[in-house]
């Protein structure tokens, strides 16, 4: 039997993301051009429903518990003409932990905790930073959500939670993983055991 089918966006930008500073769990809204970039996913979607023969409301509707997932998850919703409250929130969408530390630049961790960021470059899919995550780890929660999944969804997360959801579905291997490019505004498909990327 085919798998869902999954049509994921990564949240718009913030601050943060401009910054080069690790967000992770911290909570930061969306910038300008991030609401602008989830709006417009709202209209790749309408697009791809329409080429695939589906309507909007044929999906569940998903997002990370983080507000800049939710936001976009808003906005999106809003482009498709559907109630922008109408979905759920599932925990295990959040992004990974950086711990200790998010706020920070990879520059500044360099001056601040050189052995460790040299550790991370080492072997990032292993690494776990103070108090936070690992890319494994992270990757075999998302892996437990896709596999409990049971219809075609509407997914908003994060850079990382895709890069692991890559990883688990053999997409991309872990060691590369976590060097991954997701983008900002556009739609990744996941269909048939492949990715697709739509702007």
């Amino acid at each position: 039997m085919p798998r869902p089918v999954i049509y994921y966006l990564r949240h718009g930008e913030t601050d943060w993301n401009v910054e080069g500073r690790l967000q992770g769990r911290r909570d930061i809204p969306l910038n300008a051009r991030g609401r602008a970039q989830a709006a417009h996913c709202g209209d790749i979607l309408r697009d791809l429903f329409a080429r695939d023969g589906r309507q909007p409301g044929d999906f569940d509707y998903v997002s990370s518990p983080l507000g800049r997932a939710r936001q976009s998850m808003e906005l999106a919703r809003a482009g498709l003409g559907l109630p922008p409250d109408g979905y759920r929130v599932e925990e295990q969408l959040v992004e990974i932990s950086f711990g200790a530390w998010e706020g920070f630049t990879i520059a500044q961790l360099r001056a601040r905790d050189a052995q460790r960021i040299a550790a991370r470059e080492h072997d990032k899919w292993r690494f776990v930073p103070p108090e936070g995550e690992s890319y494994q780890a992270m990757a075999a929660r998302m892996g437990a959500w896709y596999d409990g999944l049971v219809r075609d969804a509407v997914v908003v997360a994060h850079g990382g939670t895709a890069r692991g959801l890559c990883a688990h579905l053999g997409l991309v291997p872990p060691a590369a993983a976590p060097l991954y490019d997701v983008a900002q505004g556009v739609v990744y498909v996941f269909a048939d055991g492949a990715l697709a990327r739509h702007g």
